[in-house]
């Protein structure tokens, strides 16, 4: 690889924005190693409400936001804010509505209540994160998702944006963790996700509505997959142990895991790993 590889992070924990698992700790450390290796990166996540826009110096890109994001028919304005990553020269976009993220919590409400509206939430994200990388200009290498919120990435680089010439040679890496929710998203999935050119079988590897169905659908659709948490669900655990790809197994933080990462985007791109499941 003589160019920079370009890594696409999307997650939606980040230290110091949230940190509510060890996910926020990844996201934080993972993008700094893969700068100081040379690599250019962009990292997006959710503006949610328990991000202190003042403390963190956000502020809206102008130029970035403006894009409305159709969910079943409805459309939702996306808003762009930045901020520079303390104690690093790199920046963090956040997604940012009022509809979906002004609530102090990402998936329940103070009284402990699911949101309703959970799969909308992701669907917004997803698109929302795809549609800002093509007003990026900007044509990732590898695509890294974390967390549930980012399970219908895959789906989409690989069905629904699979022919625009920004994600075409892109590869999805997806990090699973310890389910986050026991509960299911609500009624009409299928009307919330379908997009573009996906057909409602293109759904099917998710199966249902809960933690561990999201993370189903989103390894049938990557090129790769880290088990970044020690504890999955057990049905996920069992599919990494088949699953013809490239599976990078837990590794504490303390053992040189970053190494093991970049090592996983080598492969996935030196050897253009085609996604079997497709």
């Amino acid at each position: 690889m003589t160019n920079k590889t370009k890594v696409l992070l999307v997650t939606q924990e980040m230290n110091p924005y949230v940190v509510l698992s060890s996910m926020g700790e990844i996201t934080r450390q993972l993008p700094q190693f893969l700068h100081d290796q040379g690599m250019e990166l962009r990292i997006l996540m959710p503006r949610f409400g328990m991000i202190n826009e003042r403390r963190h110096r956000l502020h809206e890109v102008v130029r970035l936001s403006g894009i409305n994001i159709i969910i079943d028919e409805d459309d939702f304005p996306l808003v762009i804010k930045v901020a520079s990553l303390p104690g690093s020269r790199l920046q963090v976009y956040f997604l940012d509505n009022d509809d979906f993220y002004k609530r102090k919590n990402i998936d329940r409400d103070e009284n402990g209540n699911f949101f309703h509206d959970n799969a909308e939430r992701m669907v917004f994200f997803c698109k929302g994160v795809l549609e800002t990388v093509k007003k990026f200009g900007w044509q990732p290498d590898i695509i890294h998702c974390h967390g549930w919120m980012t399970s219908v990435m895959p789906l989409y680089v690989k069905k629904a944006y699979n022919s625009d010439p920004i994600f075409e040679n892109a590869k999805v890496i997806f990090s699973v963790y310890e389910n986050a929710f026991q509960e299911e998203l609500g009624e009409n999935f299928e009307d919330k996700v379908i997009t573009g050119n996906i057909a409602a079988e293109d759904l099917e590897p998710f199966k249902g509505l809960s933690n561990t169905d999201l993370y189903r659908g989103a390894v049938h659709y990557s090129d790769a997959v880290i088990k970044a948490d020690e504890k999955v669900a057990e049905e996920i655990a069992d599919l990494l142990s088949a699953v013809d790809k490239p599976v990078l197994d837990y590794m504490s933080r303390e053992n040189g895991y970053l190494h093991e990462y970049k090592k996983l985007y080598s492969e996935v791109i030196s050897n253009n790993v085609e996604n079997t499941a497709l």
